[in-house]
């Protein structure tokens, strides 16, 4: 969410609005729900996998019953829909192809070998999503979802090899577990690093990063890059990075 409300602030502050205007919140609030429903709904579909491998996780430790899960779906679902309204059709109708993607992922395809697909859809979808919410142009982010798409991947199986000793055991036949985890892990972290180079590269090649953009982007690069020592310590790098990265590319470009 943090994620989200950084790019949607600086949009809207560059297309003359309020940085935190009415659309600015309602788009955020979408895509919380979106979240909500997203993470709620892993936890109820994988609750007999997670009963074996991860078993302090909700439903297994009893915290949460699995139709409570469910009902905190529907809520996380709800509150997207109804905070979608006020920002448009073509907002709600990009943010329920992307909760639709994750669904798709929790309920059928995070177990084989598509598994990175609905990352690539819900991910190169945010920035689209965010940008029809707030109101201003797609030509604003016409390239964001392929500068996405190779760090969702990263993402993906940054995350899968964090688990990949229990989705062994649990035959998973998801991406991570098809590539191995040494591959999976290497392809993670150089797409991830790739990514960050190469576009802050580019911007600073053509003197559009100024110094704000530039020690965003670089803590960017250092997070990532710490991650060389371990799949949990790349997924938090990623997840800083993500933000880091994401307000250096919408001030470098606005």
């Amino acid at each position: 969410m943090l994620l989200s409300a950084v790019l949607a602030s600086i949009l809207s502050a560059q297309a003359g609005m309020a940085p935190v205007g009415g659309r600015v919140v309602w788009t955020v609030l979408a895509v919380l729900g979106s979240q909500v429903f997203t993470g709620a709904l892993n936890d109820w579909a994988d609750r007999e996998r997670d009963a074996t491998a991860q078993p302090s996780k909700p439903i297994p430790s009893g915290a949460v019953s699995a139709p409570a899960a469910l009902a905190v779906a529907a809520i996380g679902l709800l509150l997207q829909v109804v905070a979608s309204i006020p920002t448009g059709v073509a907002a709600l109708a990009t943010g329920l192809v992307a909760s639709g993607s994750a669904a798709a992922y929790n309920l059928l395809l995070s177990r084989t070998p598509l598994s990175v697909l609905p990352y690539l859809v819900s991910f190169g979808l945010l920035p689209i999503w965010i940008a029809v919410g707030i109101g201003v142009s797609l030509e604003r982010v016409a390239f964001a979802p392929l500068l996405v798409a190779p760090f969702a991947a990263a993402a993906h199986l940054a995350n899968t090899v964090r688990d990949f000793d229990a989705d062994a055991a649990l035959r998973s036949g998801n991406l991570a577990q098809v590539l191995g985890r040494r591959r999976s892990f290497a392809l993670a972290y150089g797409l991830a690093l790739g990514i960050g180079v190469g576009v802050g590269a580019f911007l600073l090649r053509d003197g559009a990063i100024e110094a704000p953009g530039l020690v965003l982007g670089a803590g960017g690069i250092v997070a990532v890059a710490q991650g060389i020592t371990g799949p949990r310590r790349l997924w938090f790098g990623m997840l800083v990075a993500a933000v880091c990265w994401t307000a250096a590319w919408a001030l470098a470009t606005g």
